[in-house]
């Protein structure tokens, strides 16, 4: 008869690799599409950590992820700029808990069409909140003053509306096709 504490070891073990696994993911993702200016994979993959592992799980996906891809990433490390780094790693960690968040809803019913736009529409908003968060944290760490925030964050809604745009694809075009194949959520025995 197998030990509770050597079963609780073995689930952390395959969770802690099933984690790994969409680490690798979202980094190789970030680095495949580094020189394509706003269309990226790691939001959608970060969400979908969430979305399988839990909150918990998918948190450590989100912010281990973005520390990795931003420090080596192949534009130039973004630990040159500690608030920019911060605020990706807050993101990430938010847009995981949001996909934890979610998930009972996202395994409990079939893909409608209202809930594939709202997935798309999740997935836009929160890009907007990477791409504020990231935009506003730039100007701080160049010593520029608060009443050029506005102007800065202005001056970037060109490219942020791309990113946005193609996220809000991503979560309606790709993700409920993965979903639905993914049928429970991962911890979760029935």
């Amino acid at each position: 008869m197998e030990h509770t504490s050597v079963r609780n070891r073995q689930t952390a073990t395959i969770e802690l690799a099933k984690a790994a696994m969409f680490t690798s993911a979202a980094v190789g993702a970030g680095f495949a599409l580094a020189y394509v200016p706003n269309i990226e994979l790691i939001t959608a993959i970060v969400f979908a950590a969430g979305v399988y592992l839990g909150l918990s799980w998918g948190s450590v996906v989100g912010a281990v992820s973005m520390l990795i891809f931003s420090g080596v990433n192949p534009m130039g490390s973004g630990f040159i700029n500690p608030p920019l780094v911060i605020a990706q790693v807050i993101s990430m960690v938010l847009i995981a808990a949001t996909g934890g968040l979610l998930r009972s809803w996202i395994f409990s019913a079939k893909w409608t069409k209202l809930k594939i736009v709202f997935l798309g529409i999740s997935g836009g908003l929160l890009t907007f909140i990477y791409d504020s968060l990231t935009t506003l944290s730039t100007p701080f760490a160049m010593g520029f003053e608060e009443k050029n925030l506005l102007a800065m964050y202005l001056a970037g809604i060109g490219f942020t509306i791309l990113h946005q745009i193609s996220n809000i694809a991503v979560f309606s075009l790709i993700l409920p096709g993965l979903f639905s194949r993914v049928r429970k959520p991962s911890g979760v025995v029935h």
